[in-house]
């Protein structure tokens, strides 16, 4: 495959100050790591230094930065393995906690590592051992060095399942040499929607083409057996909903519905899943922590405080209360409760996954709450179990992957 232009001068810039500044990454991570921020058997990853052997064979790279994004790889991966029954997956990421979610959930003939950090010298040790055969991007975050180094080495390059809003394609003007040196170098380009197309072709990108979430289409989240058999004896009496992947807007919001909801009717239980499940929200109510292994007695909150068990509440739960949608975060992935046949609600900012939410409205199969007087109200409906069936059979009906899968295999070499 033939490459693209040698680096520009903006690429040039770069790599040179990234391989200056390498040493003072090592010694940020090693700050990370005595904080206890980074995984302190793995984090020699970020410097490329792989921590599996590479399998034989075809070894197709995907690449992606937070816990939703990485989980969303997974359908893409299942239907390349069926297409390819010996091809091997390595999902890179940057995030401990989505190493720890995606640890639960890996499809078949799939590693794990930490993405490198963007320094040509640990991205050369990085490719040097893992030696791709495809290299794909997941949605907006890519980095020059890595993406360069594929191309001089004739690795086919994707992006796809792109979102870039107009505020992000804004920011990204101060760099707009970066982009017109690094997009081009992708064979295919494929957005979440035609604004992020547009944007992403004014940034350099060739051929932008439109195709919906890969999260409608990602694999069912899973749960232990033996947990799900213990939380449903737990809570085998109470009126159980979820408020998943919260940040502090929406646990203002779940916690005055369940005051609400508990005064009527001691059987509601709230069971509460902080996006950071180290975070401490500051709950007025009592409540009983997941990771204190607590015996639940009459308390109307219960903490799930563990990374990676969403799938777990999602089973037990008739409702969830979509997290990020009443602040700043602008939304999170409904597709994971509307599969698990959990109705889904949310607030009113929902910026990140609008497209996904209006899907979900026009099939009647999501809720919009403004306040908790109307989630009150949303938990209580008489048609909440039809909503929960309407989304899950709207997933059911999601555009197959293996189309996707069978072109993206094709650029392999053979």
């Amino acid at each position: 495959m033939a490459k693209a232009a040698n680096a520009s001068v903006a690429l040039r810039g770069y790599s040179l100050l990234t391989q200056a500044l390498a040493p003072l990454a090592v010694l940020h991570l090693k700050k990370r790591l005595h904080k206890g921020r980074e995984d302190a058997t793995r984090w020699r990853e970020k410097l490329g230094q792989a921590g599996q052997a590479r399998p034989k064979g075809r070894l197709i790279w995907l690449n992606a930065v937070g816990i939703g994004e990485v989980m969303a790889l997974r359908g893409l991966i299942e239907a390349m393995g069926r297409a390819d029954p010996e091809a091997h997956f390595l999902i890179t990421s940057s995030a401990r906690s989505s190493a720890q979610v995606i640890a639960a959930n890996l499809p078949a003939r799939t590693i794990h590592q930490y993405l490198p950090l963007d320094a040509p010298g640990f991205v050369a040790q990085f490719l040097d051992h893992w030696q791709p055969d495809l290299s794909i991007w997941a949605e907006q975050d890519i980095w020059p060095n890595a993406v360069y180094a594929c191309d001089q080495r004739g690795i086919p390059l994707v992006l796809l399942n792109a979102r870039i809003t107009d505020a992000s394609a804004q920011k990204r003007q101060f760099i707009k040499a970066l982009y017109r040196d690094t997009l081009p170098r992708f064979q295919r380009v494929i957005a979440q929607d035609a604004t992020s197309a547009a944007h992403l072709t004014a940034l350099g990108a060739r051929d932008a083409q439109v195709m919906a979430s890969l999260k409608s289409a990602a694999p069912l989240l899973q749960a232990n057996a033996a947990a799900l058999t213990e939380m449903e004896n737990r809570f085998k009496s109470r009126k159980v909903w979820v408020a998943a992947s919260t940040h502090v807007e929406d646990e203002i919001i779940a916690e005055a519905t369940q005051q609400a909801l508990f005064a009527a009717d001691p059987s509601w239980l709230l069971v509460l899943v902080p996006r950071d499940p180290k975070r401490n929200p500051a709950l007025t109510m009592p409540f009983v922590r997941r990771s204190t292994g607590e015996a639940l007695t009459d308390e109307p909150i219960y903490l799930a405080d563990s990374f990676g068990e969403l799938g777990l509440w999602y089973r037990l739960a008739t409702a969830a209360l979509i997290g990020g949608s009443f602040g700043a975060v602008e939304g999170h992935n409904p597709w994971e409760a509307a599969a698990l046949g959990c109705a889904v609600l949310h607030g009113p900012r929902v910026g990140n996954f609008a497209a996904d939410y209006a899907a979900l409205h026009v099939a009647d199969a999501a809720r919009e709450v403004t306040d908790a007087a109307a989630l009150a109200a949303a938990l209580q409906s008489n048609d909440l179990t039809q909503q929960a069936l309407r989304g899950q059979s709207l997933v059911r009906r999601a555009a197959p992957l293996d189309d996707l899968a069978g072109a993206l295999l094709g650029m392999v070499h053979a």
